[in-house]
């Protein structure tokens, strides 16, 4: 069977429903692309038409497209090889010539060392670039800094509802649909702002019914926003104790996420004595939370439950009125900005695990505050060198644990310096190519008697079995050292 989705992709910009101001911009970074031969970011929610609009503009710009995804490329290697090639050449395992439009799906997925430089690769590509190429990405802020900063940016909007309408009308007059007008509106309302979830739904439900009318659109699913704000204004607002608890039920989020809505926005209306006992509630729903971390027990949500929803509604003591712009939670907004240095701390915390054999939480806790305090803006430099190397730390990670910018001269002198120690210790271990065949010849030489020497000089075979027990006193030598470096950072 066909996806519809697929089978009605636009051909052209012009038929990319919604987004006009997105589509245009798009159109136009396209057209004046030799001039500035900078990449695009093409942001917005899942099923808006960002690929569909970057498939569409190759058709209308006469170019070739590629299309990559960067959850199955992430690592740096394979995004040089394949991406690069694209980018650079425009060809992709031979191809013809001409302009091509590299299209980098899921883009947003790509987070640093988590993925083995494959964060860099891209910044790097997209600088480097000879062909135009367009990054798609769900969540904006979750892609680096550099990488937002070398490309442009259009955010695609989500589908209005009386965008989707025309299109599964256009869609069930092709396919022979019959369909009541109220059927499609609720459709389109029910997937507001996912054109392609909405198609997806209308492909089901032709297949059950032969005629479509509005109760054969299952509206049971909840639209999780609107549902958070209704359920602000029933437990701050409207409702007692018992209907708040019952409205906490019908609403998709965990007494976790409940609890940061309530904790931010239950300030807005209420003050004094009941702000205070509104409070109260919530720190026994955080108890009862800690319990659960604690105990893996998620029956204690219940109770968690009642004192977000059940114990904030009984504190209010007078009406509410009025409308209240509530907002989310700034715990997420925090959460976000500082994803990229918590991920750099766990990139840090997993190679001392990985090396010392302790846990993560242990290396972040105890080992991670002590590589600081003794490496404090890389002094000295021989211990910030070494540590550099026993880790396999970059810019960013030396910087992290030092609280040096990664972009100084220093810290990278610091990370070439570990790159070449870790090289010369690589060769001085690995032993030479050809020597456990030298000793083999020696000693069948020597077995043989064909040594050129006479039968009772062994002194070559000393000499050989002398020098072997000094290279392995030598290594030994150099273990103890680095090992003893390595026992300082503890």
């Amino acid at each position: 069977m066909v996806d519809w989705t697929e089978k009605y992709r636009p051909t052209t910009l012009s038929e990319v429903r919604g987004n006009d101001s997105a589509r245009d911009d798009l159109k136009q970074w396209a057209e004046t692309w030799d001039d500035h031969r900078e990449a695009v970011i093409v942001h917005g929610s899942p099923g808006v038409g960002k690929t569909s609009a970057a498939h569409a503009l190759a058709n209308d710009m006469g170019w070739d497209a590629i299309e990559l995804n960067a959850s199955d490329t992430r690592t740096k290697d394979v995004i040089e090889r394949v991406a690069g090639e694209a980018a650079k050449s425009g060809t992709l395992g031979g191809g013809t010539g001409g302009r091509k439009l590299v299209v980098m799906d899921e883009a947003d997925n790509i987070h640093g060392n988590a993925d083995r430089g494959g964060a860099r690769a891209v910044t790097r590509l997209v600088k480097e670039a000879t062909q135009p190429m367009v990054l798609i990405a769900n969540d904006y802020y979750d892609m680096s800094n550099a990488l937002r900063n070398a490309c442009r940016e259009i955010e695609f909007r989500d589908v209005g509802k009386r965008s989707i309408v025309p299109v599964l009308r256009d869609v069930c007059r092709r396919e022979g649909i019959t369909y009541e007008d109220a059927a499609l509106s609720a459709l389109a309302q029910k997937n507001a702002g996912d054109l392609r979830s909405a198609i997806n739904d209308l492909q089901a439900l032709a297949e059950e019914h032969e005629v479509l009318t509005e109760d054969d659109i299952v509206t049971g699913e909840r639209d999780t926003t609107e549902g958070i704000f209704d359920f602000l204004d029933d437990v701050i607002k409207e409702k007692g104790a018992e209907e708040s608890l019952y409205a906490a039920y019908d609403v998709d989020e965990t007494p976790d996420d409940l609890l940061n809505w309530v904790e931010d926005n239950v300030p807005k209306d209420y003050s004094g004595a009941e702000l205070a006992d509104a409070y109260g509630f919530l720190v026994n729903a955080d108890k009862w939370l800690g319990r659960v971390r604690a105990t893996q027990d998620y029956s204690y949500w219940r109770y968690a439950t009642d004192n977000v929803a059940a114990g904030v509604a009984a504190a209010r003591r007078e009406p509410k009125g009025g409308w209240t712009r509530y907002g989310p939670p700034s715990y997420w907004s925090k959460l976000g900005r500082t994803k990229g240095t918590r991920n750099t701390r766990d990139y840090v915390a997993r190679k001392i695990a990985e090396q010392s054999g302790c846990s993560m939480a242990t290396a972040r806790r105890e080992v991670m505050p002590f590589l600081a305090a003794m490496t404090h803006h890389c002094k000295p430099r021989e211990l910030t060198v070494a540590m550099a190397a026993a880790y396999d730390l970059e810019e960013e990670h030396v910087a992290f644990v030092t609280g040096s910018g990664k972009d100084t001269n220093k810290v990278q002198d610091i990370v070439a310096d570990a790159e070449a120690s870790k090289a010369e210790a690589a060769v001085e271990h690995s032993g030479g190519a050809f020597a456990g065949q030298a000793s083999v010849e020696d000693v069948d030489a020597s077995e043989s008697g064909d040594t050129g020497e006479d039968e009772g000089d062994d002194t070559d075979e000393d000499v050989f079995v002398d020098d072997e027990e000094a290279d392995t006193k030598s290594d030994d030598a150099e273990d103890d050292d680095m090992q003893s470096g390595l026992d300082e950072f503890f």
